[in-house]
């Protein structure tokens, strides 16, 4: 499923999007342990990162998407303090209701658990670009003859 354009559609799906990537999360973890034969787990490689990374990138373009939004909330809210207020305020004033604003702050926390979200799929990426590293190696020792070292 293509997240981003469900978002983009409804935003209120955003929590469905976060249990989606979460599990996907817990998945991914166990592709990045070593383990069954190398020769087969180093073909499966650029697969599991291609998928991998192009689910980082939908997480990247959501949380950007949330924070155009965000921009966008902001503005409405800094706009109605600035021409609908009982009583005149300078912009520094405006800014700081705006950013006081319930919608504003509710939307900073979905921004920041988003947020949480992608920083765990960049550690996906980091371990998985360490798994190929190590089974590169660790092909190149059985091409030099070193059939006996363990995992």
């Amino acid at each position: 499923m293509n997240w981003y354009s469900e978002i983009t559609k409804d935003i209120s799906r955003i929590p469905d999007a976060m249990i989606f990537y979460e599990t996907e999360y817990s998945d991914s973890k166990r592709e990045c342990k070593i383990k069954g034969v190398v020769e087969k787990l180093s073909a499966e490689m650029p697969g599991i990162v291609e998928h991998r990374f192009s689910q980082l990138q939908e997480i990247e373009a959501i949380l950007e998407y949330l924070n155009i939004e965000l921009r966008k909330i902001k503005s409405d809210k800094f706009r109605f303090y600035l021409e609908k207020y009982n009583r005149s305020l300078s912009s520094k004033d405006c800014e700081k209701f705006s950013e006081g604003e319930l919608e504003v702050i509710e939307f900073y926390k979905i921004i920041n658990e988003f947020a949480l979200l992608r920083n765990k799929w960049l550690g996906i990426t980091k371990a998985l670009e360490q798994k190929s590293y190590a089974l590169s190696n660790i092909i190149k020792l059985k091409c030099a003859g070193i059939d006996d070292a363990e995992i």
